[in-house]
Protein backbone atom coordinates (compact mmCIF):
# COMPACT_ATOMS: atom_id res chain seq x y z
CA UNK A 1 0.00 0.00 0.00
CA UNK A 2 1.25 3.49 -0.79
CA UNK A 3 2.50 5.38 2.22
CA UNK A 4 2.15 9.09 2.72
CA UNK A 5 5.25 11.10 3.52
CA UNK A 6 3.88 12.00 6.94
CA UNK A 7 3.07 8.37 7.70
CA UNK A 8 6.53 7.23 6.66
CA UNK A 9 8.05 9.64 9.20
CA UNK A 10 5.65 9.49 12.14
CA UNK A 11 5.29 5.70 12.35
CA UNK A 12 9.05 5.07 12.79
CA UNK A 13 9.25 7.98 15.23
CA UNK A 14 6.42 6.44 17.21
CA UNK A 15 8.30 3.13 17.28
CA UNK A 16 11.41 4.91 18.58
CA UNK A 17 9.33 6.69 21.26
CA UNK A 18 7.80 3.39 22.38
CA UNK A 19 11.27 1.87 22.53
CA UNK A 20 12.57 4.67 24.74
CA UNK A 21 9.58 4.24 27.07
CA UNK A 22 10.12 0.48 27.36
CA UNK A 23 13.85 0.89 27.84
CA UNK A 24 13.21 3.54 30.47
CA UNK A 25 11.05 1.04 32.36
CA UNK A 26 13.83 -1.53 32.08
CA UNK A 27 16.40 0.93 33.46
CA UNK A 28 14.03 1.94 36.26
CA UNK A 29 13.63 -1.71 37.23
CA UNK A 30 17.43 -1.88 37.44
CA UNK A 31 17.35 0.93 40.00
CA UNK A 32 18.54 3.81 37.80
CA UNK A 33 17.04 7.09 36.66
CA UNK A 34 16.22 6.66 32.95
CA UNK A 35 16.71 10.37 32.21
CA UNK A 36 20.20 10.24 33.68
CA UNK A 37 20.92 7.15 31.62
CA UNK A 38 19.73 8.85 28.43
CA UNK A 39 21.87 11.89 29.19
CA UNK A 40 24.98 9.75 29.69
CA UNK A 41 24.19 7.87 26.48
CA UNK A 42 24.07 11.18 24.63
CA UNK A 43 27.31 12.30 26.28
CA UNK A 44 29.02 9.03 25.42
CA UNK A 45 27.87 9.17 21.81
CA UNK A 46 27.86 12.83 20.80
CA UNK A 47 28.73 14.93 23.86
CA UNK A 48 32.40 15.50 23.04
CA UNK A 49 34.54 15.54 19.90
CA UNK A 50 36.26 12.34 21.05
CA UNK A 51 32.97 10.54 21.66
CA UNK A 52 31.57 11.70 18.32
CA UNK A 53 34.63 10.36 16.49
CA UNK A 54 34.22 7.08 18.38
CA UNK A 55 30.61 6.99 17.19
CA UNK A 56 31.67 7.57 13.58
CA UNK A 57 34.25 4.81 13.92
CA UNK A 58 31.59 2.34 15.02
CA UNK A 59 29.12 3.55 12.40
CA UNK A 60 31.49 2.92 9.49
CA UNK A 61 31.04 -0.87 9.22
CA UNK A 62 27.33 -0.57 10.03
CA UNK A 63 26.72 1.46 6.87
CA UNK A 64 28.27 -1.24 4.71
CA UNK A 65 26.68 -4.23 6.46
CA UNK A 66 23.29 -2.51 6.35
CA UNK A 67 23.58 -2.38 2.57
CA UNK A 68 23.93 -6.17 2.61
CA UNK A 69 20.35 -6.34 3.86
CA UNK A 70 18.94 -3.23 2.20
CA UNK A 71 19.90 -3.92 -1.42
CA UNK A 72 18.38 -7.43 -1.67
CA UNK A 73 15.34 -6.16 0.26
CA UNK A 74 14.47 -3.95 -2.70
CA UNK A 75 13.73 -7.19 -4.56
CA UNK A 76 11.72 -8.67 -1.70
CA UNK A 77 14.64 -10.71 -0.30
CA UNK A 78 15.43 -10.78 3.41
CA UNK A 79 19.16 -11.41 3.86
CA UNK A 80 20.49 -11.55 7.42
CA UNK A 81 23.86 -13.17 6.79
CA UNK A 82 26.03 -10.08 6.53
CA UNK A 83 28.20 -11.27 9.41
CA UNK A 84 29.45 -14.20 7.32
CA UNK A 85 30.29 -11.97 4.37
CA UNK A 86 32.10 -9.54 6.69
CA UNK A 87 34.34 -12.12 8.38
CA UNK A 88 35.20 -13.91 5.15
CA UNK A 89 35.86 -10.59 3.44
CA UNK A 90 38.22 -9.73 6.28
CA UNK A 91 39.93 -13.11 5.94
CA UNK A 92 40.34 -12.61 2.19
CA UNK A 93 41.83 -9.15 2.73
CA UNK A 94 44.29 -10.50 5.31
CA UNK A 95 45.42 -13.35 3.06
CA UNK A 96 45.80 -11.04 0.07
CA UNK A 97 47.61 -8.38 2.09
CA UNK A 98 50.09 -10.86 3.55
CA UNK A 99 51.19 -11.85 0.04
CA UNK A 100 51.23 -8.41 -1.58
CA UNK A 101 54.26 -6.19 -1.94
CA UNK A 102 54.39 -2.97 0.04
CA UNK A 103 56.18 -1.15 -2.80
CA UNK A 104 52.88 0.27 -4.11
CA UNK A 105 50.70 0.87 -1.03
CA UNK A 106 47.71 2.35 -2.86
CA UNK A 107 47.59 -0.49 -5.41
CA UNK A 108 48.12 -3.13 -2.71
CA UNK A 109 45.42 -1.73 -0.44
CA UNK A 110 43.04 -1.56 -3.38
CA UNK A 111 43.64 -5.24 -4.21
CA UNK A 112 43.06 -6.19 -0.58
CA UNK A 113 39.72 -4.42 -0.44
CA UNK A 114 38.74 -5.76 -3.86
CA UNK A 115 39.43 -9.31 -2.68
CA UNK A 116 37.32 -8.67 0.42
CA UNK A 117 34.41 -7.30 -1.64
CA UNK A 118 34.49 -10.16 -4.16
CA UNK A 119 34.56 -12.89 -1.49
CA UNK A 120 31.78 -11.23 0.50
CA UNK A 121 29.71 -10.76 -2.63
CA UNK A 122 30.10 -14.38 -3.71
CA UNK A 123 29.15 -15.59 -0.23
CA UNK A 124 25.82 -13.76 -0.22
CA UNK A 125 25.27 -14.52 -3.92
CA UNK A 126 25.47 -18.21 -2.99
CA UNK A 127 22.51 -17.80 -0.66
CA UNK A 128 20.50 -15.90 -3.27
CA UNK A 129 21.38 -18.47 -5.94
CA UNK A 130 19.89 -21.17 -3.74
CA UNK A 131 16.76 -19.03 -3.42
CA UNK A 132 16.48 -18.15 -7.10
CA UNK A 133 17.18 -21.55 -8.63
CA UNK A 134 16.37 -24.08 -5.90
CA UNK A 135 13.67 -22.34 -3.87
CA UNK A 136 15.68 -22.34 -0.61
CA UNK A 137 14.57 -19.61 1.79
CA UNK A 138 17.25 -16.90 1.64
CA UNK A 139 16.67 -15.74 5.21
CA UNK A 140 17.47 -19.16 6.65
CA UNK A 141 20.27 -19.98 4.23
CA UNK A 142 22.03 -16.63 4.68
CA UNK A 143 21.89 -16.99 8.46
CA UNK A 144 23.25 -20.54 8.35
CA UNK A 145 25.96 -19.47 5.91
CA UNK A 146 26.94 -16.74 8.37
CA UNK A 147 27.67 -19.36 11.02
CA UNK A 148 29.57 -21.42 8.46
CA UNK A 149 31.59 -18.33 7.54
CA UNK A 150 32.51 -17.73 11.18
CA UNK A 151 33.49 -21.40 11.53
CA UNK A 152 35.70 -21.12 8.43
CA UNK A 153 37.37 -18.01 9.86
CA UNK A 154 38.13 -19.80 13.14
CA UNK A 155 39.40 -22.86 11.29
CA UNK A 156 41.84 -20.94 9.10
CA UNK A 157 43.16 -18.51 11.73
CA UNK A 158 43.68 -21.33 14.22
CA UNK A 159 44.95 -23.82 11.64
CA UNK A 160 46.39 -23.49 8.12
CA UNK A 161 46.77 -19.68 8.12
CA UNK A 162 47.83 -19.19 11.73
CA UNK A 163 50.82 -16.95 12.32
CA UNK A 164 53.21 -18.86 14.64
CA UNK A 165 53.98 -15.57 16.38
CA UNK A 166 50.34 -15.08 17.44
CA UNK A 167 50.36 -17.12 20.63
CA UNK A 168 47.68 -15.67 22.89
CA UNK A 169 45.29 -14.69 20.11
CA UNK A 170 45.49 -16.81 16.94
CA UNK A 171 45.68 -14.62 13.85
CA UNK A 172 46.80 -14.71 10.27
CA UNK A 173 50.11 -13.19 9.29
CA UNK A 174 49.96 -9.40 9.70
CA UNK A 175 49.67 -7.29 6.59
CA UNK A 176 52.55 -4.87 5.86
CA UNK A 177 52.28 -1.54 7.67
CA UNK A 178 52.40 0.26 4.32
CA UNK A 179 49.12 -1.39 3.32
CA UNK A 180 47.27 -0.25 6.42
CA UNK A 181 44.56 2.34 5.79
CA UNK A 182 45.04 5.63 7.58
CA UNK A 183 42.61 8.16 8.99
CA UNK A 184 40.56 10.79 7.23
CA UNK A 185 42.15 14.27 7.18
CA UNK A 186 41.41 16.10 10.42
CA UNK A 187 39.68 13.09 11.99
CA UNK A 188 40.74 10.16 14.10
CA UNK A 189 38.43 7.99 11.98
CA UNK A 190 39.65 5.63 9.28
CA UNK A 191 38.59 5.75 5.64
CA UNK A 192 35.92 3.14 6.26
CA UNK A 193 33.58 6.05 7.04
CA UNK A 194 34.17 7.50 3.57
CA UNK A 195 33.58 4.08 2.00
CA UNK A 196 30.32 3.72 3.92
CA UNK A 197 28.98 7.13 2.90
CA UNK A 198 30.10 6.86 -0.73
CA UNK A 199 28.73 3.34 -1.17
CA UNK A 200 25.41 4.38 0.38
CA UNK A 201 25.10 7.27 -2.07
CA UNK A 202 26.10 5.05 -5.01
CA UNK A 203 23.57 2.42 -3.90
CA UNK A 204 20.85 5.08 -3.72
CA UNK A 205 21.66 6.26 -7.25
CA UNK A 206 21.74 2.67 -8.49
CA UNK A 207 18.37 1.82 -6.98
CA UNK A 208 16.52 5.03 -7.82
CA UNK A 209 18.08 6.42 -10.99
CA UNK A 210 18.95 3.40 -13.15
CA UNK A 211 17.14 0.73 -15.11
CA UNK A 212 18.58 -1.88 -12.75
CA UNK A 213 16.94 -0.13 -9.82
CA UNK A 214 13.63 0.15 -11.65
CA UNK A 215 13.75 -3.53 -12.60
CA UNK A 216 14.58 -4.41 -9.01
CA UNK A 217 11.58 -2.46 -7.72
CA UNK A 218 9.35 -4.31 -10.21
CA UNK A 219 10.68 -7.66 -8.97
CA UNK A 220 10.19 -6.56 -5.37
CA UNK A 221 6.65 -5.43 -6.09
CA UNK A 222 5.43 -8.46 -8.02
CA UNK A 223 7.69 -11.28 -9.15
CA UNK A 224 5.04 -12.73 -11.46
CA UNK A 225 4.52 -9.41 -13.21
CA UNK A 226 8.30 -9.05 -13.58
CA UNK A 227 8.50 -12.45 -15.26
CA UNK A 228 5.62 -11.58 -17.59
CA UNK A 229 7.45 -8.36 -18.50
CA UNK A 230 10.44 -10.44 -19.53
CA UNK A 231 12.78 -9.34 -16.73
CA UNK A 232 15.63 -11.74 -15.80
CA UNK A 233 14.37 -12.15 -12.24
CA UNK A 234 16.91 -14.74 -11.11
CA UNK A 235 19.89 -12.79 -12.43
CA UNK A 236 18.64 -9.58 -10.84
CA UNK A 237 18.28 -11.35 -7.50
CA UNK A 238 21.77 -12.84 -7.62
CA UNK A 239 23.32 -9.53 -8.70
CA UNK A 240 21.59 -7.64 -5.88
CA UNK A 241 22.83 -10.28 -3.43
CA UNK A 242 26.36 -9.98 -4.78
CA UNK A 243 26.35 -6.19 -4.45
CA UNK A 244 25.04 -6.36 -0.90
CA UNK A 245 27.55 -9.04 0.06
CA UNK A 246 30.34 -7.04 -1.55
CA UNK A 247 29.51 -4.11 0.74
CA UNK A 248 29.64 -6.35 3.83
CA UNK A 249 32.85 -7.99 2.61
CA UNK A 250 34.38 -4.55 2.13
CA UNK A 251 33.47 -3.75 5.74
CA UNK A 252 35.49 -6.78 6.83
CA UNK A 253 38.39 -5.77 4.61
CA UNK A 254 38.41 -2.28 6.11
CA UNK A 255 38.38 -3.73 9.64
CA UNK A 256 41.51 -5.72 8.78
CA UNK A 257 43.27 -2.97 6.85
CA UNK A 258 42.43 -0.12 9.23
CA UNK A 259 41.97 -1.65 12.68
CA UNK A 260 43.30 -5.16 13.31
CA UNK A 261 46.08 -5.59 10.76
CA UNK A 262 45.28 -9.30 10.52
CA UNK A 263 42.29 -11.63 10.52
CA UNK A 264 41.34 -13.03 13.92
CA UNK A 265 38.35 -13.65 16.15
CA UNK A 266 37.97 -9.88 16.69
CA UNK A 267 36.27 -9.70 13.29
CA UNK A 268 33.24 -11.42 14.82
CA UNK A 269 32.01 -8.23 16.50
CA UNK A 270 28.33 -8.42 15.55
CA UNK A 271 28.47 -5.64 12.95
CA UNK A 272 26.72 -7.89 10.44
CA UNK A 273 23.78 -8.46 12.77
CA UNK A 274 23.60 -4.80 13.84
CA UNK A 275 23.53 -3.87 10.17
CA UNK A 276 20.19 -5.70 9.87
CA UNK A 277 18.71 -3.34 12.45
CA UNK A 278 20.17 -0.33 10.65
CA UNK A 279 18.66 -1.47 7.34
CA UNK A 280 15.20 -1.98 8.82
CA UNK A 281 15.29 1.31 10.72
CA UNK A 282 16.27 3.05 7.49
CA UNK A 283 13.45 1.22 5.68
CA UNK A 284 16.07 -0.11 3.24
CA UNK A 285 16.76 3.38 1.93
CA UNK A 286 20.52 3.62 1.21
CA UNK A 287 20.64 7.35 2.00
CA UNK A 288 18.79 6.92 5.30
CA UNK A 289 21.29 4.23 6.28
CA UNK A 290 23.97 6.88 6.92
CA UNK A 291 22.24 8.80 9.76
CA UNK A 292 20.71 5.63 11.20
CA UNK A 293 24.12 3.94 11.30
CA UNK A 294 25.53 6.97 13.13
CA UNK A 295 22.67 6.75 15.65
CA UNK A 296 23.25 3.04 16.24
CA UNK A 297 26.99 3.63 16.38
CA UNK A 298 26.40 6.19 19.12
CA UNK A 299 24.28 3.73 21.09
CA UNK A 300 27.05 1.14 20.87
CA UNK A 301 29.69 3.69 21.83
CA UNK A 302 27.80 4.62 25.00
CA UNK A 303 27.74 1.07 26.39
CA UNK A 304 31.02 1.34 28.25
CA UNK A 305 30.02 4.63 29.84
CA UNK A 306 26.78 3.15 31.19
CA UNK A 307 28.79 0.35 32.72
CA UNK A 308 31.24 2.71 34.42
CA UNK A 309 28.77 5.37 35.62
CA UNK A 310 25.72 3.28 36.56
CA UNK A 311 27.15 -0.19 36.96
CA UNK A 312 24.83 -1.49 34.27
CA UNK A 313 25.96 -4.46 32.17
CA UNK A 314 27.71 -3.56 28.94
CA UNK A 315 25.00 -5.56 27.15
CA UNK A 316 22.40 -2.99 28.23
CA UNK A 317 22.69 -1.30 24.85
CA UNK A 318 21.92 -4.67 23.24
CA UNK A 319 18.64 -4.67 25.14
CA UNK A 320 17.87 -1.23 23.71
CA UNK A 321 18.70 -2.40 20.20
CA UNK A 322 16.54 -5.49 20.61
CA UNK A 323 13.58 -3.44 21.81
CA UNK A 324 14.06 -1.05 18.92
CA UNK A 325 14.14 -3.87 16.38
CA UNK A 326 10.93 -5.41 17.75
CA UNK A 327 9.20 -2.02 17.81
CA UNK A 328 10.17 -1.29 14.20
CA UNK A 329 8.91 -4.69 13.05
CA UNK A 330 5.65 -4.23 14.99
CA UNK A 331 5.16 -0.76 13.51
CA UNK A 332 5.02 -2.28 10.02
CA UNK A 333 1.47 -3.43 10.78
CA UNK A 334 0.37 0.19 11.28
CA UNK A 335 0.97 1.36 7.73
CA UNK A 336 -2.29 1.93 5.92
CA UNK A 337 -4.34 1.21 9.06
CA UNK A 338 -4.31 4.57 10.84
CA UNK A 339 -7.49 6.51 10.07
CA UNK A 340 -5.79 9.89 10.22
CA UNK A 341 -3.48 9.00 7.34
CA UNK A 342 -6.31 7.34 5.40
CA UNK A 343 -8.36 10.53 5.64
CA UNK A 344 -5.33 12.55 4.55
CA UNK A 345 -4.87 10.33 1.50
CA UNK A 346 -8.53 10.60 0.53
CA UNK A 347 -8.47 14.37 0.97
CA UNK A 348 -5.34 14.68 -1.17
CA UNK A 349 -6.86 12.45 -3.87
CA UNK A 350 -10.07 14.48 -3.86
CA UNK A 351 -8.11 17.73 -4.19
CA UNK A 352 -6.19 16.38 -7.18
CA UNK A 353 -9.41 15.31 -8.88
CA UNK A 354 -10.96 18.71 -8.26
CA UNK A 355 -7.94 20.45 -9.80
CA UNK A 356 -8.01 18.10 -12.78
Amino acid sequence: MRRTGLEAVLVPLGAVGATLALFGAFVTAAGQNPFSVYYEMYRGAFGTWFSFQNTLLRASPLMLTALCTALPARLGLIVIGGEGALVLGGLAAAVAGAHLSADSPLFGSGLMLLAAAVVGGLWIALSITLRAYRGVNETISSLLLAYIGIALLNHFVEGPLKDPASLNKPSTRPIPDALMIGSLPGLDVHYGLAFGVVFSVVAWVLMTKTTFGFASSVVGGNVRAARLAGLPVERLMVLAGFLGGAAAGLAGGVEVAAVHGAANASLVAGYGYAGILVAFLARHDPLAIVPVAILLGGINASGGLLQRVFGLPDATVSVLQGLLFVAILASESLYGRLRFFQRSERKAATSKLAVA
